[in-house]
């Protein structure tokens, strides 16, 4: 997966009339979850930032209100690819992947991000792209190929976490599917639902009268 380095800057004023004035500003507030497990009541310092979030079990969990640019952002959302973020802010760097994204209902500009910061050794879930390869023995036969779901959550360590799933059609029969069932890659775990169908060959008008005429020959 290919790395993407955004810097931001810390938020510190978090009431409706500052969001209003950020995004007035072509700015968008942005939070960074995923962060540190602290026991409260908790001693140590927050930086500029950072608010602490109460989980229960006298835990709770450090995360960071931040302010991006449209700007900054527009390559990493508007692309069909996926990145791990090399996110730079108050002097540090950390790393970490979108959570989540809100847009305006109807001006479809960027209303808020949802960052998760992520470790070497803690697997994410996300969304990883669909390519499909090779030639189905339904198309040959008359079908057509489609497409169900152009992308599939992906359970991993983000740093195995491929740029795209390449999936293997040569075999996929006139009227047959594929579901996340049928489905292997290694050190990646699909977590969609089973029999959800990720692509199929259809049959056609032309397929359904070949198939009709070889039945009456």
């Amino acid at each position: 997966m290919k790395t993407f380095q955004l810097t931001a800057e810390p938020r510190t004023d978090l009431g409706k009339k500052a969001t209003k004035a950020l995004r007035s500003e072509a700015k968008i507030p942005a939070v960074l979850n995923g962060g540190k497990l602290v026991e409260l009541p908790f001693a140590g310092t927050l930086q500029p930032g950072e608010k602490l979030v109460e989980i229960g079990d006298g835990k709770g969990l450090i995360t960071t209100d931040l302010i991006l640019t449209q700007d900054a952002v527009r390559k990493l959302i508007y692309t069909p690819e996926i990145y791990a973020i090399e996110l730079s802010y108050n002097g540090t760097t950390k790393m970490a992947v979108i959570k989540d994204i809100q847009f305006h209902p109807v001006k479809d500009t960027i209303l808020h991000i949802d960052l998760l910061e992520v470790h070497p050794d803690k697997p994410v879930v996300m969304e990883v792209p669909v390519k499909l390869e090779g030639h189905a023995e339904g198309v040959k036969a008359g079908g057509k190929l489609n497409l169900n779901m152009k992308k599939l959550k992906v359970k991993a360590l983000y740093n195995e976490i491929p740029e795209r799933l390449v999936i293997n059609v040569d075999h996929l029969g006139l009227g047959k599917t594929m579901q996340i069932r049928d489905l292997h890659f290694e050190g990646l775990e699909l977590v969609n639902a089973k029999n959800a169908v990720v692509c199929a060959v259809a049959l056609t008008r032309a397929a359904r009268g070949a198939a009709a005429a070889a039945a009456n020959a």
